[in-house]
């Protein structure tokens, strides 16, 4: 699977989150710091990634910012992404079963070594499913203003 993955400061964790994802076999995509050790804008940054998963240049993303909460945001305005922002392994699951997201939205302030382990896992071990398939259904059909 070939993962869109970005944050728009350099952090520690980044490290260790390319390692996971290229031992379970995935292609990597780097975006913002992730390709350039620089910081940059947030919400740009979560736009130019979460477009190249609507192209289908990548398959899925891994989204990154200091609470995560802004890059879900900016990811989410871009059609067919449903990004993410999960803290724990429960939450990714369950963000996979019922929302079918696209994008693993994580915080570079509190994301740690072992729980970054237990999210990534949960996330590539769920499977989509139909269980959330009505709900998401339901959501495209929303409208901005309506």
């Amino acid at each position: 699977m070939r993962i869109a993955l970005l944050s728009d400061e350099p952090a520690e964790i980044h490290g260790l989150l390319k390692q996971l994802l290229l031992a379970r076999g995935h292609e990597i995509l780097s975006f913002g710091a992730m390709a350039t050790g620089e910081d940059c804008p947030w919400a740009p940054l979560a736009a130019e990634g979460a477009r190249a998963i609507a192209r289908g240049d990548c398959d899925e993303g891994v989204f990154l910012c200091w609470t995560g909460t802004g890059i879900s945001i900016a990811a989410n305005k871009i059609t067919g992404i449903r990004a993410a922002l999960c803290t724990d392994p429960e939450t990714a699951a369950g963000a996979r079963i019922w929302n079918h997201a696209n994008v693993l939205c994580l915080s570079n302030r509190s994301l740690t070594e072992p729980v970054a382990r237990t999210i990534l896992d949960a996330w590539f071990d769920t499977e989509v499913g139909e269980q959330g398939a009505e709900g998401v259904r339901l959501l495209e059909g929303l409208r901005i203003g309506g």
